[in-house]
């Protein structure tokens, strides 16, 4: 806008000029009662001061922002704010914009899957689930697929906690991933499949110790262990140092009550060589891409478990095992319990 004299009235031609409107939308916001001119001749010629300009430059920039006239003559009249304005109108700008990323989701899934009709309406009926629905069809699949299974409750819950929470902002990468999870849990196939898999995983008799209460606490429990030893190596503590021995006693006391083996040297090089041995077997995974070779996250719920990550902005469970492994200090610690161990014993002829 120009240089204006504020004691200057000017024409609606003046004001269209100065404000980017047109003379039609300048009379129609005059006629609505929206910005009336500072005066009318006689003759019906509207003019306008240098506050109602600004007023109509005002009005134009919400309409851009596309806030409806009750709300622009509300402001502009004192009876309600410009933030409660912007507020209001935010939510709602936001609730479009998560519908445009709902349906970019469904056309992008479209164009990947070249999906039938009716597989369209499901794909956006899953995209457009409220929060309660989506957490509602997850405690249908996980009830569903461990009804009646001789497993402890305990361990479902674990496993049940694994949970997709689709972000207020989701990326379409997001969307795309809720949309194939919701329609996976649905499927009958995966749901067969899933509940055999925690029937042959957790019903057999090393399963059901291995998923007990006890066993779930005492894995709890060697989370903090696991955490100092992983501090100590990036510190750089010496391996046979009187904190390496402290954290490798612990160690070593918490993996005796979870093997029931007695703590011992031998245990305690036994357990070093195991940790060698898991390091060994990630290095071939990684050089070889053994085949044979299956991480603990293998089972008909891996997709789930990819799904889910993606959803929730964690790593997939093929980049959990490589951080695991890159995190998890199996050297630092395999070297601490040797030397905690002492000198081997010599060998008798």
């Amino acid at each position: 806008m120009g240089a204006v004299n504020e004691n200057e009235l000017y024409s609606i031609g003046d004001v269209a000029r100065r404000t980017g409107l047109s003379v039609s939308a300048i009379r129609y916001y005059s006629d609505a009662g929206v910005v009336t001119p500072t005066e009318q001749t006689a003759a019906g010629y509207r003019h306008y001061d240098v506050q109602a300009i600004a007023r109509l430059e005002f009005v134009r920039t919400l309409r851009e922002l596309d806030a409806g006239l009750d709300d622009i003559r509300r402001v502009l009249a004192g009876e309600s704010s410009l933030h409660d304005l912007a507020a209001a109108h935010l939510a709602v700008v936001e609730e479009q914009a998560r519908r445009f990323q709902a349906r970019r989701a469904v056309l992008r899934s479209i164009l990947r899957q070249d999906a039938p009709a009716d597989q369209v309406v499901l794909m956006h009926r899953l995209v457009s689930m409220s929060d309660e629905d989506r957490e509602r069809l997850l405690d249908e699949f996980w009830a569903e697929v461990s009804e009646g299974l001789d497993v402890n409750p305990a361990m479902i819950d674990r496993l049940s906690q694994i949970r997709a929470v689709l972000p207020d902002d989701p990326t379409p990468e997001q969307l795309e991933a809720w949309i194939e999870l919701a329609d996976l849990v649905r499927d009958e196939d995966f749901r067969v499949a899933v509940r055999r898999h925690l029937h042959e995983e957790y019903s057999t008799e090393a399963g059901r110790i291995m998923s007990s209460s006890s066993m779930l606490d005492s894995m709890d429990e060697g989370t903090p262990i696991m955490e100092e030893a992983m501090e100590a190596r990036r510190t750089g503590v010496p391996a046979d140092s009187a904190r390496a021995r402290e954290i490798a006693d612990r160690y070593a006391t918490w993996l005796s009550g979870v093997c029931g083996k007695p703590d011992s040297p031998g245990f305690r090089r036994e357990s070093a060589n195991q940790l060698r041995t898991a390091l060994e077997l990630h290095a071939t995974r990684s050089t070889e891409a053994d085949p044979g070779w299956e991480s603990p996250f293998t089972g008909p719920h891996d997709r789930y478990q990819d799904l889910v990550a993606t959803i929730n902005g964690h790593p997939r469970s093929d980049e959990l095992v490589d951080m695991m492994v890159d995190q998890v200090p199996y050297a630092w610690l395999a070297a601490a319990l040797t030397a905690s161990a002492g000198p081997s014993e010599p060998t008798v002829p």
